[in-house]
């Protein structure tokens, strides 16, 4: 049977289970659930007098108020002595869907962690609900078996690809938008030049370093960007959190900065003969790529907490903001250090 979702007939696993609907909507409310103050002994007597409805694999341990603490596979709970504390052997670092996912957002959970179920989360971090990997398919009776597991999982990403290949003017719609920001961060890099236009024409050679100079810059915003959101995948940042990875993309800016601008510089000072340039070289190097390392981590945090995708817009955004910033650095440095 079809379903629709924006205007497309796309194929479904189940008619009941709109891609489009809320994850929550498909959830299991009674789930297994402990507590961290807990014994071994003690929580399975607690599920024993509580049993929930169905089949559970893993036991998430929440505080009085539901807020998620951790998470517990079953073997480990079974094969742990029964005096052993819930809180010393819980998983603390719990990936988690968000109140706001949709069924579509949580197959890509499914097949990005491979886990046969997922805590869904409202912004307080309170279990909602858990839902399991045979929400998308009745096909299968044991999921414990590890082969049957993966077909699951594979059977998931073939039906997540069907719903991705949209007709070419939809992908195109959605697509070109961003790329504007690549258009516009193009232009605005033009007119800087522009701006400088009589400090190129008295020195020439300033034009020769620009590429390479632009080139680290947009080289580290990439890669900060692509690290930012593998981390950030199904994970709720904290402020806490949050400052931690930018003093530590700062420090790793910093030094990337550094020991990529005295190549450079080195290079150009052996090439040109001239220290200014060099000096300039180094500076704009340094400022530039430390800059682009902090707008790799910052946009698509900023873009996630907007609930936009940062995957399709944060490599546009984030590209044009470093080519004007490094160019701005580059310029200002040389109006400074050669006039």
């Amino acid at each position: 049977m079809a379903l629709k979702v924006k205007g497309l007939d796309l194929p479904n696993t189940s008619s009941k289970y709109p891609l489009d609907g809320l994850a929550i909507d498909h959830s299991r409310k009674d789930f297994a659930s402990i507590f961290a103050q807990q014994t071994v002994g003690e929580a399975l007597a607690h599920i024993r007098r509580n049993p929930p409805d169905g089949r559970f694999v893993y036991f998430y341990v929440v505080d009085d108020e539901k807020k998620l603490q951790g998470v517990v596979p079953t073997r480990r709970l079974l094969l742990n002595s029964p005096d052993t504390r819930v809180a010393d052997i819980m998983v603390r670092k719990v990936i988690a869907v968000p109140a706001t996912a949709t069924v579509l957002d949580a197959c890509e959970y499914f097949i990005l962690h491979r886990l046969l179920a997922f805590p869904i989360v409202d912004a307080e971090n309170r279990v909602l609900g858990v839902i399991d990997v045979d929400l998308y398919t009745d096909e299968m009776a044991d999921l414990e078996e590890r082969a049957e597991r993966d077909d699951v999982f594979q059977l998931i990403g073939v039906h997540l690809e069907q719903v991705r290949q949209a007709a070419v003017p939809i992908v195109f719609a959605r697509r070109f938008p961003w790329l504007l920001c690549n258009i516009a961060g193009g232009l605005a890099c033009a007119f800087l030049a522009a701006l400088y236009q009589d400090l190129l024409d008295r020195f020439v050679v300033l034009a020769l370093f620009i590429p390479v100079v632009l080139a680290l810059a947009e080289s580290v915003s990439i890669q900060s960007l692509t690290l930012a959101i593998q981390a950030q995948q199904g994970r709720r940042v904290g402020w806490v959190a949050a400052l931690r990875s930018v003093r530590r993309e700062l420090g790793t800016g910093l030094l990337l900065g550094l020991a990529s601008g005295l190549l450079v510089a080195a290079v150009a000072l052996l090439w040109q003969r001239q220290p200014a340039v060099a000096a300039c070289t180094l500076a704009s190097i340094g400022l530039a790529m430390t800059t682009g390392a902090l707008l790799g981590l910052i946009v698509p945090t900023v873009l996630r907490s907007i609930q936009r995708d940062p995957k399709v817009a944060a490599g546009p955004i984030t590209l044009a903001i470093a080519d004007i910033a490094c160019l701005f650095y580059y310029f200002s440095l040389a109006l400074w250090l050669l006039t």
